[in-house]
């Protein structure tokens, strides 16, 4: 299993709305998927989605480290293919994320706090969750690379974009002015 190239900003693939899985059951996405979960891995991300990796599908890849959620059950990597979200509310958070199709950069993005989603399993199985907090923050942003949308066009404003390696360095130097307890939270994982 190769890992792919991933797509970076500016790549039309990354502009347009991904089209259906047509065939879930099709060996080609089998295959895809499989190279897709070497490729996410690889670049330590916790998301990749089918136009990341050049190919305009409705197909998303994910895991939830169990550290990123409240009650310290993760996810392990999941494949959704044709995805619907919902949000559940009128709640939002706003969080850094990173993006391995805009590397090195992270900024705050609102995002609805729960969502419900759907859509098939690799084995064609329908999927049907309700979730919050991280997990919810993932499929969002995956999702919005099915429809043409990176991150940055979700910030309310863009003076929180930063280099993520600068943003960590600010980090650890408040860290050690301050207490732990009031020191700034880390940012999003790269997805």
């Amino acid at each position: 299993m190769p890992t792919l190239d991933i797509a970076l900003m500016g790549n039309p693939v990354l502009a347009r709305l991904a089209s259906p899985v047509e065939d879930p059951g099709d060996p080609a996405i089998a295959a895809l998927v499989a190279d897709m979960l070497e490729t996410m891995t690889a670049a330590n991300g916790v998301g990749l989605a089918a136009p990341q990796v050049g190919r305009s599908l409705q197909l998303v890849i994910f895991s939830v480290p169990a550290e990123r959620t409240a009650d310290g059950i993760g996810f392990p990597p999941t494949v959704l293919i044709n995805p619907q979200i919902e949000p559940l509310g009128d709640a939002t958070d706003e969080a850094y994320e990173g993006c391995l199709s805009v590397p090195g950069l992270t900024g705050r993005v609102p995002r609805w706090r729960t969502i419900g989603y759907r859509g098939l399993g690799n084995d064609g199985k329908p999927i049907e969750r309700e979730v919050s907090g991280f997990h919810a923050r993932v499929i969002q942003h995956e999702c919005d690379h099915l429809w043409g949308r990176l991150y940055l066009s979700r910030m309310r404003d863009m003076s929180s974009l930063a280099f993520a390696d600068e943003l960590r360095r600010q980090i650890e130097a408040a860290r050690e002015v301050e207490q732990p307890e009031t020191a700034p939270s880390a940012m999003g994982e790269d997805a």
